[in-house]
């Protein structure tokens, strides 16, 4: 499991949410840095962006989900 922070405008983001970008870069808080495809967080965009704690589950690499923490 990864944790982090992500703090994307609405404006930041839409590059992502166009397909015009695919993936995004993040780094955990224990410093890892992580890609993973950015139409994950899609689900998570808000008026505002894409703000909060969250948490990837991957196995093998592989994507398994993201959860936004309260």
């Amino acid at each position: 499991k990864y944790y982090f922070y992500l703090n994307i405008s609405k404006n930041d983001f839409l590059p992502y949410y166009k397909g015009q970008i695919y993936s995004i870069v993040v780094k955990t808080n224990l410093g890892t840095t992580v890609q993973f495809p950015a139409m994950h967080l899609r689900s998570h965009l808000t008026n505002s962006g894409v703000y909060g704690s969250f948490c990837l589950e991957t196995k093998n690499n592989k994507f398994l989900s993201l959860t936004k923490l309260n």
